[in-house]
């Protein structure tokens, strides 16, 4: 049984919560988990500007992602930052380069979850998640979301990300200064874990 997880992030935000799914996916027994990140589309320079080349640094050694690690998983878990409510550039880009491996059907009957992020509360997590499931569904993929028994995504003790439709953090403004809590890792890695098991009862394995 194979899952990839397949992130984009700028500043770090969805890179930790993409290690959380990973560690949650990987307790369960015969899974076997790849990380990738989608290619930069910003140069150098742009991303100096924005004050991010620093924090990119700190994920620069997980390999870029290829269609090859879609059509060779049994699920992939997706992870990007919203934009005005939707799916960032960058991952746009990476599917928008599966017509390929769609017109022949290879990602059909596929297991597909989402995890995000946003600036603020209110920011388009569930908007982004919700239209990433487009994509998803052209594919033919099955969508596995955070069912409520993963308690912490209720919590009212704090502000935090977390929903039915998938885990997220909420970053804060600017260059995100605000780290993912250890609630929202804890969904994140529910998520992985609950990917990895609805997987593992489709394979068999």
């Amino acid at each position: 049984m194979k899952i990839n997880v397949i992130f984009y992030s700028l500043y770090g935000h969805n890179y930790k919560m993409a290690q959380a799914v990973v560690e949650g996916a990987r307790e369960v027994e015969g899974a076997e988990v790849g990380l990738f990140q989608v290619h930069e589309t910003f140069t150098p320079e742009i991303l100096e500007k924005m004050r991010a080349a620093e924090s990119k640094k700190s994920f620069e050694h997980i390999p870029v992602a290829t269609v090859d690690n879609l059509t060779e998983a049994d699920a992939i878990i997706f992870g990007t930052p919203t934009r005005f409510g939707m799916m960032a550039a960058q991952m746009r880009a990476f599917l928008d380069r599966t017509g390929g491996i769609w017109s022949k059907g290879e990602l059909i009957g596929k297991v597909a979850s989402v995890f995000t992020s946003s600036s603020t509360q209110h920011g388009g997590q569930e908007s982004t998640i919700l239209s990433f499931h487009t994509t998803l569904l052209h594919h033919g993929m099955i969508i596995v979301g955070v069912p409520y028994s993963e308690k912490r995504q209720s919590t009212l003790d704090e502000i935090t990300g977390g929903s039915p439709y998938g885990a997220s953090t909420i970053t804060g403004s600017g260059s995100g200064k605000r780290q993912p809590s250890e609630n929202e890792l804890g969904i994140a890695r529910f998520q992985g874990r609950h990917v990895a098991e609805i997987t593992k009862k489709m394979v068999g394995e």
